[in-house]
């Protein structure tokens, strides 16, 4: 009989935890956990207290011995750890706040994980991660590094990149929204659908569909050209627009929802630019379902997940992660959507990088499924974002302006080199408490 597991989970105060419990609590009979650690900072503790209370009354419900643990000591909590998921936002929402208004206010895009606000927050996160990445070879060498703290594929990114730690893999919810979406204009349940993926985390591609086995692309191409993608494929944190029927035949696979902000940047950016003038950027939004959110954890008569959590954009976050740590501990042989090394998957990607794809899970990690190399359709949208990726991951580890300055006019979402020195600068002085790797 296998061992009992210690997951932890760093940014525990989350909204999305109690989800994640939940998922845990599913699945105990594959997946026996009898700790997890719910990790947080000073500034999260009145959070962490009340998630932590909920956690605690959902396993005394479901009647299992899972011990909930909190603490704000990270060391403590990673010691012989087995699982590691992060769910962090450096700077909290207050700090997503500034990264949508600032480049709003200079007419560009401001999205948490695209363009400018998307290089912050990876900015600001990955030196974090590179730190518990440190604990972890020290504490607990042997366990996995789930990461789920956006920008996922650029997290994932700077890990293999510059540290000797293999053990990691970033998740996302787009891909299993895109499943699902696609079992609903088929009409059949998501169980039997599957997907060849091929790109980045939020900017990959579907590049064949699957029912029970069978590719049935050129099918799901014809109905989706005709489908309003707002009902099928879209997220909750913005209004996919309907690409046109040409577009989509010619591409020949299926686009994410975070590909409007690059083929639809006008109509997104105007959208945009209508809530920061009207006061409530998709953050504010945000902020305010959390604190409502909160409001419904205290209540002590509740022991299960609220309704109300799915109206976060991150909704399946949790439960794709309880998925992933089922089936690395089962050696499941099963396939799931995630962001690890490329190893030759992707033919004309580097071997090297990180890419988001379908993987074989198993107890020795995912195992890449080639898909050999990328169409012209598709490929320089991805090239161009990987080497933004790969800069941004520079910057973020050397502190060098000049490298970030670089990575912004290699992104399309950024409209001149005037303005990515400008907004850049403003959005350094907005973060310089976490950002001390370019002000020293």
């Amino acid at each position: 009989m296998k061992k009992a597991i210690k997951v932890v989970t760093i940014g525990g105060g989350s909204s999305y935890t109690p989800e994640l419990v939940e998922g845990f609590i599913k699945r105990y009979e594959q997946c026996p956990i009898r700790e997890l650690w719910l990790v947080d900072i000073e500034a999260g503790r009145e959070k962490l207290e009340i998630v932590g209370a909920l956690a605690k009354r959902m396993v005394e419900k479901a009647g299992l011995p899972m011990k909930i643990i909190l603490t704000l000591d990270r060391r403590e909590a990673l010691k012989d750890a087995d699982y590691v998921t992060t769910q962090m936002r450096i700077g909290l929402l207050p700090a997503r706040v500034k990264d949508e208004r600032i480049p709003l206010s200079h007419g560009m895009i401001g999205q948490e994980t695209n363009g400018a606000g998307g290089m912050f927050k990876a900015l600001r996160t990955i030196p974090v991660i590179l730190d518990i990445v440190k604990d972890m070879q020290k504490l607990c060498p042997q366990a996995w590094l789930i990461n789920f703290t956006n920008p996922a594929g650029m997290v994932t990114e700077a890990v293999l990149r510059y540290t000797n730690f293999k053990r990691v893999i970033g998740l996302c919810n787009v891909p299993i929204g895109m499943v699902n979406g696609i079992a609903k204009i088929m009409n059949v349940e998501p169980e039997r659908v599957r997907m060849e993926l091929s790109g980045l985390n939020h900017h990959v591609f579907a590049t064949d569909v699957f029912i029970d086995g069978k590719s049935v692309l050129d099918e799901v191409i014809e109905k989706y050209a005709h489908v309003d993608p707002s009902d099928a494929l879209a997220m909750k944190n913005f209004n996919a627009l309907p690409f046109s029927p040409a577009f989509i035949r010619g591409l020949h696979c299926i686009p994410c929802p975070y590909h409007n902000y690059y083929f639809f940047t006008k109509e997104q950016l105007a959208k945009e630019l209508e809530e920061y003038q009207a006061g409530h950027v998709r953050a504010e939004v945000v902020s305010q379902v959390e604190k409502e959110l909160f409001e419904l954890y205290k209540d002590p008569e509740l022991d299960v997940k609220p309704k109300q959590l799915e109206q976060r954009g991150g909704a399946h976050y949790s439960d794709a992660a309880c998925n992933l740590i089922a089936s690395l501990y089962s050696n499941s042989g099963d396939i799931q959507y995630v962001n690890v090394r490329n190893n030759g998957a992707i033919s004309n990607l580097p071997a090297d990088s990180a890419v988001e794809i379908a993987c074989v899970i198993t107890a020795d990690g995912p195992k890449p499924i080639a898909v050999g190399e990328l169409k012209p359709q598709i490929n320089g949208t991805i090239q161009t974002i990987k080497t933004f990726e790969r800069l941004v991951c520079e910057a973020a580890v050397t502190g060098n302006r000049d490298i970030a300055i670089t990575a912004l006019n290699m992104n399309p979402l950024i409209p001149s080199d005037e303005l990515a020195n400008l907004v850049f600068d403003e959005l350094l002085e907005a973060h310089k408490e976490y950002l001390p790797q370019f002000t020293k």
